[in-house]
């Protein structure tokens, strides 16, 4: 059963995609929900302000939720982050009361994403930590610094693929192992140029 305040997060989130964030209000979220104002105003006293903020958390948090199961399965630290990149960028694109709110309100959105941005990042180098370990780890690169700077990476692509086609394994894959992995774990092929050097971010004497 789902509890009260998940409820008017839900109901929240289908007048967001309905009217957009700015046109959303806290009477709005109630009649969506079921609910007094008074009730809403409860679980979220700081009001609209409050709602909406909550609102884009819930919902990047349930995003990472569908990444992480997306990632179940994969055993190797190459096939994590493979898989993983691929089903974040295609979600995010595919995504339309993102695209639509980023088009249209960024100015709402942008906000609140970049409070979150480290929470994000934190939450993606814990889950990568272990595969790290595991991997192995190139000579004198610390694993915590390298988990921070893979997730600082990953979702620096995500948002900005540049030159490189997300949709495509075979890319995604050369991206993985020959910009990402490349002098921070055992194994990968330098990248052309690189000597496989540590990535200075990374390097114990930095």
């Amino acid at each position: 059963m789902v509890d009260t305040r998940q409820r008017i997060l839900g109901a929240t989130y289908a007048c967001v995609a309905r009217w957009g964030l700015s046109k959303t209000t806290v009477e709005d979220a109630a009649r969506e929900a079921g609910l007094s104002r008074a009730t809403v105003y409860r679980y979220f006293p700081g009001g609209r302000e409050e709602l909406i903020h909550d609102v884009v958390t819930w919902e990047l948090m349930r995003f990472f939720g569908r990444l992480y199961e997306a990632v179940q399965g994969a055993e190797s630290l190459e096939a994590v982050m493979e898989r993983g990149i691929r089903f974040a960028h295609r979600s995010i694109v595919e995504h339309e009361v993102l695209q639509r709110v980023l088009q249209t309100e960024p100015e709402m959105l942008l906000p609140t994403l970049t409070i979150e941005s480290n929470r994000v990042r934190q939450g993606i180098a814990e889950f990568l930590l272990p595969y790290l370990l595991r991997h192995g780890m190139a000579e004198g690169v610390d694993p915590g610094r390298a988990a921070d700077f893979l997730a600082r990476m990953v979702l620096s692509y995500i948002s900005s693929p540049g030159r490189w086609d997300l949709d495509d394994p075979g890319e995604v894959r050369e991206l993985v192992r020959s910009e990402l992995l490349a002098g921070v774990v055992v194994g990968p092929e330098p990248r052309a140029g690189g000597g496989g050097e540590v990535p200075p971010a990374l390097d114990d004497e930095t």
